[in-house]
């Protein structure tokens, strides 16, 4: 089986062929196709090579199931006898990802 290791959004992920991932919000509508050249490593059966920053050459391709949001976090704050309350949400936006080939 093969993996790699990709950079997007600010973030790295390990990904295998058939996974499905929630990455940074990309603009893409459903069923788009995305390529990630940013792969920082390969590994397989054969050995593994690793880039310095990317591996020149290497691509991931995936499609794009759906863009969403993820659930909403409360963000609460309070000072202690001064009667400062203070409620908000984040609701952090998604694009999942499934994983098609892996070429290096």
């Amino acid at each position: 089986m093969k993996h790699a290791i990709i950079e997007t959004g600010g973030k790295q992920y390990r990904v295998a062929e058939g996974d499905i991932i929630f990455i940074e919000k990309l603009n893409v509508e459903s069923g788009d196709t995305v390529t990630f050249d940013r792969v920082l490593a390969v590994i397989d059966e054969n050995g593994s090579s690793f880039g310095s920053p990317v591996i020149q050459g290497a691509t991931v391709t995936a499609s794009v199931v759906k863009n969403g949001k993820f659930k909403k976090v409360r963000v609460f704050k309070m000072k202690p006898k001064k009667g400062y309350r203070n409620t908000k949400g984040h609701r952090q936006p998604y694009t999942q990802v499934q994983i098609g080939t892996i070429t290096a």
